[in-house]
Parts: C-alpha cells; structure tokens; sequence
C-alpha cells in the first residue's frame, strides 16, 4: 500500500435507511404484511484457514517483484486458485515502474459462475514492498518486507472466500471475480517520491482496468482489502470510496452494523489513499470501495503502525480480524444473490 495523496478534504457524510412518511392505503398495509424477509444461508469464514495462507505466501519470503519467491509465490497462488474457481486468468503484462525499468507482472484471476450476467468484483495485491522505508531504523530503508498484513491479508481473506464459494457455491444469478493485483507496492522510495508521480503505484490494476481478463468486462461494483489482518484495525470510509462508491459503502458498513462490527467499520471519513480501487473507479468504470487499516494516531501518521517497516509479518497478524472482514465480504456477496 502507498503513501495517502495529501490535500484539505471535507466530507459531509449521511448512514442511514430512508424512511416514509404518510399513511399507506388498506391494500399497501395488506401487502406490507405479507411480505417476509428471506433467509440466505451463508458459509462460516474460517479464521484458520485464512491465517494459514498468509503463513504460506510469507514462507516463500518478500513477494518483490523479478524475485525468486515472488514467482514461486505466484506460481502457488495460480495453483491455490485453480482448486476453487471455475476459471483462472493468469493476466501476464509488462510495465515500466518508476525508475524506468522494465517488469514483468502478473495478475491472478479466479472466476466464478462465469456466464453471469451481474458480477461482483473483489479484490487485493500480492506482492510485496521493496523497501522498509518507513522502518525508524534508517538501515533498513532499503531491505524488502514480509508484507504479512500490506498485501498477504487481504489475499488470503479472498483466498479463503474462494474456497467457500467452491464448497457453498454461490447462486447461479450471480458471478464473483476475484483478483489478485501485481505490483501494487513497487513505487519510489519515500526519499526519492517528491520526483516521481503517483501513477507509478498500482501497476498491476492500472494495467487491468484498461485491459480486464474479458474484453468489455463489467461487475456491479467491487471491494478491494488492503491491510485487513491487523489487531484492533480501524476502517473508516476512505475518501475516494466515498466519492465514487458512496452506495457501496453504505452497503457494506450498513451489513457491518447488523453483524455487530460497527466499532471497527467506522461512520466517518478516511483519508484519500491512492491504490488499487482508485484505477478500478477511473477507467474501468466499476464503483469500487477500499476496505483499509487507517490509523493517523500511528507512527507514520495514516497507516497501522508497522506499515512499510520490518515488523510487517506474521507478528502483526490478528485472526480475530480476518475473521471479521472475511466474514463481512462474505455475507456481503451472499445477500446479493
């Protein structure tokens, strides 16, 4: 994840149901009465099985792009997806990041009941921070990160979705594309930021959002995590959320309320953070909410505390909290169908 775009906001912000008013006719009370609220079985978000997949992408080390443990990693996560999608895209694409060079990425794509019409996106990054920029040991500014809760937690929470929707599936109406993006977090060092411009962050779903697995590919909306693994996190509704998914938002803190998370999904505005969903929004067209850690009491004055430091591993990593984003997104997309 990539440091906040800096600039004065001011959001007025409403959550809440609309209400009528008046009275209704004898044959609206009569059909108000008929009406029952419908039961949707949801799968229960293993925990464990999400904390084991963040263990198996940190075994494989940094996950730094043109790395032998970022290939191999890619490799499993391909194999993982395989397993529990109907379809697998792996997206190959090349792109220069901030310096000019050349890489390779790749994005992973699992889809499932593909020939539905209404589509949900969901989506994370998998790969790694080159550099510990943010570590308060200035020795360390240029030494890769585990990465454990800044792009391995979300991954693994969609890994485990995709899992339950292969066991439960989900109705036949409805698709889901989950997307893992690459080089997310291959931007310039913070000491050397001021000279390069923001686009040289999310690489990989700015390459998607132009170019997505199916040609004209469109979803009702999307969800991106980023940093959902944390102890004690905070998740406001982060700006650029709000501008161009307001509705989303309120879908999916209106579902966090019912399930008793409201102390975590909190009702007021974040920051504006420039990642993977702000392409999703501005050029594929999908409104698309960022679910994100935002902390300005921390150290580094946005972030969860170890954000882009050494201490990004599996230390940082809470299953309480995969759990309950895990088990949000899910009930999210199992009530849309």
């Amino acid at each position: 994840m990539r440091a906040i775009i800096f600039y004065t906001i001011i959001i007025s912000l409403a959550l809440c149901e609309a209400c009528g008013s008046g009275q209704q006719s004898g044959n609206q009370s009569k059909a108000l009465s008929k009406s029952t609220k419908i039961t949707v079985n949801v799968p229960e978000f293993n925990d464990d099985s999400a904390y084991h997949f963040v263990v198996k992408q940190l075994e494989f080390g940094p996950r730094v792009s043109q790395t032998v443990a970022h290939e191999a990693c890619g490799v499993w996560l391909a194999e993982k997806m395989k397993a529990y999608a109907d379809t697998v895209y792996l997206q190959e694409f090349r792109t220069r990041i901030y310096d000019k060079r050349v890489f390779d990425g790749m994005n992973i794509i699992g889809v499932f009941n593909p020939e539905a019409k209404k589509r949900i996106a969901l989506a994370a990054h998998w790969d790694s921070r080159p550099y510990a920029d943010y570590d308060p040991d200035p020795a360390n500014h240029r030494v890769p990160i585990d990465g454990a809760n800044d792009g391995a937690s979300g991954t693994a929470v969609l890994l485990e979705l995709a899992r339950l929707l292969n066991n439960s599936p989900i109705s036949e109406q409805l698709g889901i594309d989950i997307i893992l993006f690459d080089l997310e977090d291959y931007g310039p060092p913070t000491d050397t930021r001021n000279r390069y411009s923001e686009d040289t962050w999310a690489l990989g779903s700015q390459y998607w959002s132009k170019k997505p697995h199916i040609p004209a590919y469109r979803a009702n909306f999307g969800i991106l995590l980023d940093m959902v693994g944390a102890a004690n996190p905070t998740f406001p509704r982060e700006y650029f959320s709000q501008q161009y998914a307001s509705w989303v938002l309120d879908k999916v803190w209106l579902k966090a309320y019912d399930l008793g998370f409201g102390n975590l999904f909190i009702n007021k505005p974040g920051s504006p953070i420039n990642d993977d969903h702000v392409p999703m929004n501005e050029i594929a067209g999908i409104p698309t909410i960022n679910i994100i850690h935002l902390d300005p009491s921390s150290s580094n004055g946005t972030f969860f505390e170890h954000w882009h430091t050494v201490n990004d591993n599996l230390d940082a990593i809470d299953k309480e909290t995969l759990r309950i984003v895990g088990t949000l997104v899910s009930h999210v997309i199992y009530n849309e169908q």
